[in-house]
């Protein structure tokens, strides 16, 4: 199955939400890094159900950008969006249809690692920002973070599994700076007594420690000269 058809059915049964509502654990401080000034324009890969860019109209950015490959998910993202000022498309990571330095910022949470040539998504990303622009890319799904390798076994789309300095370097191949790299914890999602696991797909309670509040959320942000 392609990422198209993957994200197809998840926007159709209504899992975009059910993202949003996960994903805004984490989201919400990596946006609140995001320097993101008032006329900004700021491009969000793998958008979802949009709700980075209504956040960060919110601060006053001038223009956003969500591109997503599933149709179905750009179609309901621009269904909750009420703003003439934030635009929904389908497309390719490996193959922005943007000009050169058309960007501020580029964000991305929890959608860069189904690209299918992320080196070549980095390219891109750098040729899309401007000057100065800053690339805030934020993941679950790392090498470091081992209790969530399984979820390879549960999607049909072949996921990056990159380590922190593998991101690193990819980041600096492609032209970037890399500003900072950080592992955000998720503090919102309750961790049950050591008495009630096995639960929720986690044997132990340090294994669901690890999960979300040692590792939570990579951010790598990376900066275009």
């Amino acid at each position: 199955m392609s990422v198209r058809e993957e994200f197809d059915e998840w926007a159709a049964t209504g899992k975009d939400r059910g993202m949003e509502d996960r994903h805004w654990h984490t989201a919400k401080h990596v946006l609140a890094r995001l320097p993101a000034e008032a006329g900004d324009a700021v491009l969000d890969l793998g958008t979802g159900s949009g709700y980075a860019l209504r956040a960060l109209r919110e601060r006053g950015i001038g223009r956003g950008y969500g591109l997503d490959g599933a149709p179905e998910m750009a179609r309901n993202a621009s269904e909750y969006t009420d703003d003439d000022a934030v635009g929904y498309l389908v497309g390719d990571f490996d193959d922005l249809p943007f000009a050169d330095d058309s960007f501020d910022h580029v964000f991305s949470m929890e959608a860069f690692y189904y690209a299918a040539d992320p080196v070549h998504t980095l390219e891109e990303v750098r040729r899309v920002l401007k000057p100065g622009g800053t690339f805030y890319c934020a993941v679950n799904y790392f090498a470091e973070s081992e209790t969530t390798h399984a979820w390879q076994e549960n999607i049909s789309v072949e996921m990056t599994l990159w380590s922190r300095d593998e991101y690193r370097t990819a980041f600096r191949e492609a032209g970037l700076y890399v500003a900072e790299q950080d592992a955000i914890p998720d503090r919102e999602v309750e961790i049950p007594a050591a008495s009630e696991f096995p639960v929720d797909g986690y044997e132990t309670r340090e294994a669901m420690i690890d999960r979300y509040r040692t590792w939570g959320t990579l951010l790598t942000v990376g900066v275009a000269p």
